[in-house]
C-alpha cells in the first residue's frame, strides 16, 4: 500500500464543544453539547437516525452555527468534509439535475469526466469551443493524483463522466478529491453507505492508513463499520450526548420489534382497487447489452421477471445494476436497440415512457437529490401520481384524498406539513416509499432503499417492504449489497460481475 507522509505531527489540535445547541427550523437536533477532542483522538459518532450525528459534523465543519454555546476548532481550510454527492460543485450538479442523464451515452458527455472534477477543471455546461473558455491550471500535480486514485482504487475510472458512474464509485471518487487538499481533519459522514464488501475493506485499510500519518478522523457509522483507527466512540441519542467509550463493542445493535405494521382501515381500502397486474412477464429480457466507449456494461443479460415474484439483484459495485434497473424504468436510449419485453410489450414497440412509469413505484436513495429540500411530505408522496420531482400543479379533491390514504397507510400523516430536510433518513425513505405507492404500480423497483438507515430503522423499513408487498400483490425487484436488508418475502436472486449473470436462483 502506499505510504503517507506524516504531517502535523506537533500540532495539537482539538476541537471543543461548549453547551452547544442547534436548532434546524423550529426542530432543536443538538442540546447542551459538551464534548472535546484532541489530535491524537479518532471518533466515531454513533446513534440512531434522527439523533443528530449529520449535524455534529456539519457543526465542525462550519456549515452549521450554534444558537447556543461555541465551538472552538481548526481553520475552516484545514477541515475537510467529504461530500455525499456533487451538489458541491454548482457547475458538476448541473451536469446531474436529470435523473435520466445518469444512463443516458449521448447527454453524458456533456458531463465532467472525474479526471476534470479532481483537478478542479470542470467546463461551464454546453461548451462547444473548447478554445473559447480558459481553465485554471490542474490543482494537483499528476503523481498526487495518480497517487490518490490508486489508494482508492478508482485510476480506471478517472475518464469517465461522472454520470456514468456507480454509487460505489462515486463515494470513492468524492473521498479522493477530499484526500487531494491534505486536510488536517478528514470528517466523514457514513463513508461506507452504497459500497460493496471490497470497496468497504478498501476504505477500512485507507482510513486506518491515514490516521497514521497524524491526520484526525472524526465520522458517523454504523458500529459494526467503525475502523480499528477509531479510539473514541460518542453516542448521540435524541439529540444528547448518552455515552462516551473507547470500545466498539461496547455499542452492539440490539434488534428491537419493528412494529411495521399498516393501517389496516386503509389497507382494506386500497384492496378494493387492485393494480393493474394484466400482464404475464413485467420483464423478459434477451441476450441484452449496454455499452458506454465500447465497454459493455451489461453483458448479454436474460432475465424473466414474472407477476407476482420476488427478486433480488445484487453484484459489487460497477456490476450493472443500476443500468439494469434503467432499462426497466426506460430512462436508458440503449433500451430500444435491445430486445426485451416491459409488462408483456416489446420495448420501443410504440409505448411511451410516461405508459412504463405509471406501472412502476421507485425508490433509490439519490431520489431526495432530486427535491428541493424545502418540499412538504405531502407534496413529496402526491407528486408520485405525476412521476415529477416536486408537486407543480394543483391536486384535485380526489388526488389530496388519496394522498392523505397513503401517508396514513404508513404511519407518517403527522409529518404530512414537515419538510423534508427536517426529517430523519429513516422517514425520508417512508415517505418516499408512500411516493412511489401512491400511483399503485403492480412493480416497485427499490436500489438500496436502506443506505443510511441504522438497524433498527432498517429492520422497520424492511419488514414494512415485506408486508406491503404481500398485502397488495406487488411484483418486487429490490437492489442491496446486504443480505440482512432483503425482505423474508424474496425468494429469488440475480447476480451480476462485470456486466455478465454470474447465478440465477430460485425459490431460496
Amino acid at each position: 500500500m502506499i505510504n503517507f507522509e506524516a504531517k502535523h505531527k506537533d500540532i495539537k489540535l482539538m476541537i471543543k464543544f461548549s453547551e452547544v445547541s442547534i436548532q434546524k427550523g423550529d426542530q432543536t437536533v443538538l442540546e447542551n453539547i459538551n464534548w472535546q477532542a484532541n489530535s491524537n483522538e479518532n471518533w466515531a459518532i454513533v446513534g440512531g437516525n434522527g439523533a443528530g450525528k449529520s449535524t455534529f459534523l456539519d457543526a465542525i465543519a462550519g456549515k452549521i452555527f450554534p444558537m447556543k454555546g461555541t465551538i472552538t476548532k481548526p481553520h475552516y481550510d484545514e477541515i475537510a468534509f467529504v461530500a455525499k454527492d456533487y451538489s458541491f460543485n454548482r457547475i458538476v450538479q448541473a451536469a446531474t439535475q436529470y435523473y435520466q442523464q445518469r444512463f443516458n451515452s449521448q447527454d453524458a458527455e456533456i458531463a465532467p469526466t472525474v479526471r476534470e472534477i479532481l483537478q478542479n477543471q470542470i467546463k461551464p455546461i454546453g461548451t462547444i469551443d473548447e478554445k473559447s473558455i480558459s481553465l485554471s491550471p490542474p490543482e494537483f500535480s499528476n503523481q498526487a493524483l495518480e497517487e490518490k486514485a490508486n489508494l482508492l482504487k478508482i485510476s480506471h475510472l478517472l475518464d469517465r463522466h461522472i454520470v456514468t458512474l456507480s454509487n460505489g464509485e462515486t463515494r470513492r471518487t468524492l473521498i479522493t478529491l477530499s484526500l487531494l487538499r491534505k486536510p488536517k481533519v478528514l470528517l466523514l459522514d457514513n463513508p461506507f453507505v452504497g459500497l460493496d464488501v471490497e470497496s468497504r475493506e478498501t476504505l477500512h485499510e485507507v482510513l486506518n492508513q491515514i490516521a497514521k500519518s497524524g491526520v484526525q478522523i472524526i465520522l458517523v457509522a454504523p458500529p459494526n463499520e467503525i475502523p480499528s483507527c477509531i479510539n473514541h466512540i460518542l453516542e448521540l441519542k435524541d439529540g444528547k450526548i448518552s455515552r462516551l467509550s473507547t470500545q466498539a463493542a461496547d455499542f452492539q445493535q440490539v434488534i428491537h420489534n419493528s412494529n411495521a405494521n399498516l393501517h389496516s382501515e386503509v389497507l382494506d381500502n386500497i384492496k378494493q382497487f387492485p393494480a393493474r397486474n394484466d400482464f404475464e412477464f413485467a420483464l423478459n429480457m434477451r441476450n441484452v447489452s449496454v455499452t458506454y466507449k465500447g465497454v459493455n456494461v451489461v453483458d448479454g443479460v436474460s432475465w424473466q421477471v414474472k407477476r407476482g415474484e420476488k427478486w433480488a439483484l445484487m453484484g459489487p459495485n460497477g456490476s450493472g445494476k443500476s443500468t439494469i434497473l434503467s432499462l426497466i424504468t426506460a430512462d436508458n436510449p440503449q433500451g430500444y436497440q435491445n430486445d426485451y419485453d416491459l409488462f408483456d410489450r416489446k420495448r420501443g414497440s410504440g409505448e411511451s415512457i410516461w405508459d412504463i412509469k405509471q406501472r412502476i413505484g421507485y425508490v433509490s436513495p439519490e431520489l431526495h437529490l432530486y427535491f428541493n429540500r424545502n418540499t412538504e411530505v405531502w407534496k413529496a408522496t402526491a407528486s408520485g401520481l405525476f412521476d415529477s420531482a416536486g408537486l407543480f400543479k394543483k391536486l384535485t379533491d380526489e388526488e389530496r384524498e388519496l394522498t392523505e390514504k397513503y401517508l396514513k397507510l404508513l404511519n407518517i400523516n403527522h409529518l404530512a406539513e414537515r419538510k423534508i430536510y427536517q426529517l430523519s433518513t429513516g422517514e425520508q425513505r417512508q415517505v418516499f416509499l408512500s411516493r412511489a405507492l401512491i400511483k399503485n404500480p403492480p412493480l416497485l423497483l427499490l436500489d438500496e432503499p436502506c443506505q443510511g438507515l441504522d438497524y433498527n430503522h432498517l429492520v422497520y423499513f424492511r419488514d414494512l417492504v415485506n408486508e406491503l408487498v404481500q398485502e397488495l400483490d406487488k411484483t418486487l425487484i429490490y437492489v442491496t449489497h446486504y443480505e440482512n436488508e432483503i425482505p423474508p418475502c424474496v425468494d429469488k436472486r440475480l447476480k451480476l460481475e462485470k456486466g455478465k449473470v454470474i447465478s440465477l436462483e430460485k425459490g431460496i
